[in-house]
């Protein structure tokens, strides 16, 4: 038995999985609720990938291939849908890694999003930031604040996306998706050419370098929603990154630039549920209030988890928090919530003080 793309695809579509790993050796590896397991079936030669390879990749990819020994790139195949595809060589041959996009953009009570998540995307402008670790979701929640800005309102929205994962139809907004390496060469110098196409809404896929952040905070001082994603744990961190990828005689006028044109930071990680069933997302929020514009201005961006804690009113949560709601309803168990929190006696200090109380 060989194995076929399209057949690998739909059993991984069948099965819910979010990714596919295809490695000489050994059957194709899924994804499914965060854990990896072996379809059934022989393990994939040398021939297979080389004929996935052959099959998937067009002419100037071969070459570009060829060239740099790794690539990314996404597909649309009638019946799957839309998969983003990351092949690289091992040991000479090629191998994928295949993340199978969404078909339908969620609502925010299916992706466990709270509402305050559409309130900022309906900011006039400014910096609205999604952080996370790699595979924790940011692309999805990046889609459904693109489709509540469609749904809502009419603007013109350009995303520029490594490789564009989600196909957004024109609703109430002109959506114009560019990909890297097929519509555009960096995400600066796109970012830089996507000013002059008078957009109201930019959503960059990763803020890569200086050069990107730098053009990033002057479209959002100067009128534009940007929305952009980091690979930084929680707020505090965000800020400290942006801040540091500077030279240091930068980085008091940069403070001043992300201060005056922050909007918030959503930091989310997705999570194994108690049930073992699938995952379920915790997500950080920290909104740009006065306090903590203060904060940044003055590089006091340590001091933010205590705002972020006490910014209820303000519909900030903290990660530690939200970790500690989900563990006491029951969503993940106490090992996940400990190895999770910023602060590891949190958790076991509250619910030693709830077990005390009811005692």
């Amino acid at each position: 038995m060989h194995w076929s793309l399209e057949k690998i695809l739909r059993g991984a579509r069948s099965m819910t999985a979010t990714d596919i790993h295809l490695s000489q050796g050994v059957a194709p590896i899924l994804r499914i609720n965060g854990d990896l397991k072996p379809a059934q079936g022989p393990p994939l030669d040398k021939e297979d990938l080389q004929a996935i390879h052959d099959d998937l990749l067009e002419e100037k990819q071969k070459e570009a291939f060829a060239r740099d020994w790794q690539l990314s790139f996404s597909r649309t195949v009638a019946g799957i849908g839309r998969f983003r595809v990351s092949v690289y060589l091992h040991a000479g041959t090629p191998e994928f890694a295949i993340r199978l996009c969404e078909t339908v953009v969620r609502t925010a009570e299916e992706l466990g999003l709270p509402p305050v998540v559409a309130e900022l995307t309906r900011s006039p402008g400014g910096l609205i930031l999604v952080t996370g670790p790699t595979g924790m979701g940011k692309t999805t929640t990046l889609n459904h604040m693109i489709n509540t800005i469609n749904e809502e309102r009419r603007a013109k929205i350009i995303t520029l996306e490594d490789p564009v994962e989600f196909v957004h139809a024109n609703n109430r907004s002109l959506v114009i998706q560019q990909e890297l390496q097929s519509d555009f060469q960096s995400f600066n110098g796109a970012l830089r050419a996507v000013l002059r196409q008078d957009p109201d809404v930019i959503v960059i896929g990763e803020m890569r370098d200086l050069d990107t952040v730098e053009t990033a905070l002057m479209a959002a001082e100067t009128g534009h929603l940007v929305i952009a994603t980091l690979h930084t744990p929680d707020a505090a961190q965000t800020l400290q990154r942006i801040a540091s990828v500077f030279p240091q005689q930068q980085q008091e006028s940069i403070a001043y630039q992300l201060a005056g044109s922050l909007q918030g930071v959503i930091s989310q990680r997705l999570l194994p549920r108690a049930t073992g069933s699938a995952r379920v997302l915790a997500v950080e929020i920290c909104i740009a209030n006065t306090a903590v514009r203060n904060m940044i201005r003055e590089g006091n961006v340590h001091q933010l988890r205590n705002e972020i804690m006490t910014g209820r009113k303000h519909k900030m949560q903290l990660m530690d928090n939200v970790l500690l709601d989900l563990y006491q309803r029951g969503e993940i168990t106490y090992d996940v919530a400990v190895s999770n929190c910023h602060d590891g006696d949190f958790i076991a200090q509250r619910t030693k003080r709830a077990t005390e109380g009811r005692g």
